[in-house]
């Protein structure tokens, strides 16, 4: 009876059965979460300072992102202001000054990419290397010390250096019978004030980072490779580039994303008129146009510009470097 019983009723609640055991396997799965974020707590409580401050500052203001297709009125807000479409992107891509500033900002982000990384590459390595711990601690605070001053007081520095009338370099070109050069009001001149100020400024603070990723690559390797008879160069080249591959890679990729933004602060500082053809950049523009002028649903639309082409060319690199480097940001 019994046997029958079941076998006639165990199809027709084999469904409720399954779900029973879903759940409670679902329910068992929940428990164990909460156990491992228990156990994990002060960890995940670090997290909350930075996903707040992303959460307040960058996707909350992202529903006003709207006004880039609006022909935004302060007084009538966000939703009273009337849809105008892709108008303000036509303003910005139709405008005389687009591939003039397209060029300039994207020489200056390549150009700092370019030289920037593997100057600071290579003084990670060379502090890694030292053998003199006081020297290397020197060199290591005297190159990223001038991270920490702001843009103002480098245009003041640079003025002291660069000034045509009493700047050191041009007291020593006139020293040697050369006539003063202009270096900040020069357009010929500009772009590369511009891009050298930039790795002295910043060169040393990025090679924190690398010399962690170095710091992070076993010992074992390099005594392995000295016994083998490898030189010092070679280990190098062997060990300690392969080893940092990853974190090149992740910061070329990052860097790409910001491609369009070619150093608001710098720019604004050192530029003037006379170096507008070479030094304008979008976001200078942006400045001048949409703010001064209180266009804000063009400043916003160029930035939506800005970051659908960083989003573009972070999938591509990060495609090709999956492809050549078998490294990749996701």
């Amino acid at each position: 009876m019994s046997e029958s019983t079941i076998s006639s009723t165990v199809p027709s609640t084999g469904r409720v059965l399954s779900l029973k055991l879903d759940s409670t396997a679902l329910s068992k799965r929940a428990r164990e979460l909460k156990r491992a974020i228990w156990k994990h707590r002060w960890f995940y409580l670090l997290l909350v300072p930075p996903l707040t401050y992303y959460l307040i500052f960058r996707y909350i203001p992202i529903y006003n992102a709207q006004i880039a297709f609006k022909d935004y009125r302060p007084l009538l807000g966000v939703e009273g202001s009337s849809w105008i479409g892709f108008q303000n992107f036509q303003t910005f891509i139709n405008s005389i000054y687009f591939g003039e500033l397209m060029a300039n900002t994207v020489i200056f982000s390549t150009a700092k990419l370019v030289f920037g990384m593997p100057i600071a590459i290579v003084l990670a390595i060379a502090i890694y290397e030292s053998r003199f711990t006081v020297f290397r601690s020197l060199v290591q605070t005297a190159t990223y010390l001038p991270h920490f001053l702001s843009w103002v007081i480098m245009f003041g520095v640079l003025l002291a250096l660069l000034s045509p009338d009493s700047g050191l370099v041009n007291e020593a070109i006139k020293a040697l019978g050369g006539q003063p050069i202009s270096f900040l009001f020069a357009p010929e001149w500009f772009r590369q004030v511009v891009i050298s100020s930039d790795i002295w400024k910043d060169t040393g603070w990025s090679t924190i980072v690398y010399l962690a990723a170095l710091l992070a690559i076993s010992p074992d390797l390099y005594e392995a490779a000295a016994v083998d008879g490898a030189s010092r160069l070679q280990r190098i080249w062997h060990i300690s580039l392969p080893g940092i591959l990853p974190v090149v890679v992740l910061i070329t990729l990052l860097r790409l994303g910001n491609i369009l933004d070619a150093g608001f602060q710098q720019i604004f500082v050192l530029y003037s008129v006379p170096v507008y053809s070479v030094g304008d950049i979008i976001d200078t523009w942006v400045y001048r146009s949409g703010v001064l002028d209180f266009q804000f649903s063009l400043a916003t639309a160029v930035g939506l510009f800005k970051g659908v082409i960083g989003l573009l060319l972070i999938l591509t690199a990060n495609r090709v470097a999956k492809r050549i480097a078998q490294q990749s940001f996701f």
